[in-house]
């Protein structure tokens, strides 16, 4: 508001004066992110509430499978052992916590993520980003790479991504990840 404006046209020309700055823009545009956060928060759902195993039903588990591998040692000592104990769930937001949650999908049980986590601690450390000298890649250990792309254009960046190929190579190959640990543990590769 200059000096010479008066009544009513010159508050208006302030008002506007005001209302036309980077600050209130810059106000005006975080109101507006807030106002589009506040409305996003109240959208989400829970869809399903995570499986925890304790090590109550660990120890049930057990008992319960050698109560009945006792009634039938003689069919497993021939076929060449029993399946792996359960583990706990992995810590979640990890990429073994997304294995984890994969295995079902592919049609193995959780007894099987032990067999897992050593294979993939052994071969990438879980990085998603490993990178071995003959050009193997990401948490499986793809070669080339460019294979994980048929579970997703995002496979050099995202573990899940990764993930879902290599649980799928690990049934397609050696039917589950116990036997592709095996493998591993005999020829130092899978």
């Amino acid at each position: 508001m200059g000096p010479s404006s008066s009544g009513a046209s010159g508050a208006a020309a302030g008002l506007e004066a005001i209302t036309n700055t980077k600050t209130v823009a810059l106000l005006q545009q975080e109101h507006q992110q807030a106002v589009v956060m506040s409305q996003a928060s109240r959208t989400v759902t829970v869809v399903a509430k995570a499986k925890v195993v304790t090590p109550s039903s660990v120890v049930k588990a057990v008992e319960a499978s050698s109560s009945s591998s006792s009634s039938s040692s003689s069919s497993s000592s021939s076929s060449g052992g029993s399946a792996p104990p359960p583990v706990a769930a992995p810590d979640p937001g990890t990429a073994q916590s997304i294995a984890y949650n994969m295995l079902g999908d592919f049609g193995f049980s959780t007894s099987q993520m032990s067999c897992l986590e050593s294979l993939w601690n052994r071969e990438s450390g879980w990085r998603y980003d490993a990178e071995n000298p003959s050009g193997a890649y990401g948490i499986p250990q793809s070669l080339p790479a460019s294979k994980m792309a048929s579970a997703g254009s995002d496979y050099l960046t995202n573990p899940a991504t990764q993930i879902k190929w290599g649980l799928g190579y690990i049934k397609d190959v050696y039917g589950s990840p116990c036997a592709a640990w095996s493998f591993e543990e005999a020829n130092n590769y899978y």
